[in-house]
């Protein structure tokens, strides 16, 4: 069986670690992984949205509409932009974080106030979360992928011992602390 990710964020977030370490994990567990990156003017803010998918054997990296086992979202209109890739009973795990994209810092649109209760009536299993805060509180507002990846790691198949050393390989040496103690926030959240 193969699992697909869809990780959607704005560029800067941190959507491209996110992809990798999520691709190490499973690599060092063994499986076959493809990873696949789109982005969107990503150095303006643009959306960024990252494919993983990882299993016995994997043929491609795209993930097709409905087919998503997990999104991430690093934030909220993201979420909601990206819903559409879950397929029927999978996971959403987003950030409650809200950035304004360029049509509502130019005033031609306002951001959604409610994307939360629209995507708890659509989604079976939503994860939202403070991932900002809980990244601040580790350290760093930059660690926010690494609170997202561990709220996704506690349910997954890979054990944590592969995410922590996995996420040892990944982070550049002076922030692998930080990482770790992000990491360990999410996979404990709501525990």
């Amino acid at each position: 069986m193969v699992k697909s990710i869809v990780i959607a964020g704005v560029g800067g977030q941190g959507t491209l670690f996110a992809s990798t370490l999520i691709g190490e994990a499973a690599t060092l567990k063994g499986f076959d992984v493809k990873v696949s990156e789109v982005h969107g003017m990503a150095q303006r803010g643009g959306s960024v949205i990252t494919y993983v998918r990882f299993g016995k054997q994997v043929i491609s990296p795209i993930i097709p509409v409905g087919e998503a086992d997990v999104l991430i979202a690093f934030e909220q209109l993201e979420a909601l932009r990206w819903a559409h890739y879950l397929k029927k009973g999978g996971i959403l795990i987003s950030n409650t974080q809200k950035i304004d994209p360029m049509p509502v810092i130019t005033s031609s649109m306002q951001y959604p106030d409610d994307i939360i209760p629209e995507l708890t009536g659509r989604i079976d299993n939503c994860i939202f979360m403070d991932a900002s805060e809980l990244a601040e509180q580790s350290g760093s507002i930059r660690t926010v992928n690494s609170v997202l990846i561990g709220r996704m790691a506690r349910d997954s198949e890979i054990e944590k011992e592969i995410w922590l050393e996995a996420l040892k390989k990944t982070a550049k040496p002076a922030f692998i602390d930080m990482n770790i103690k992000a990491f360990e926030a999410g996979y404990n959240y709501g525990v």
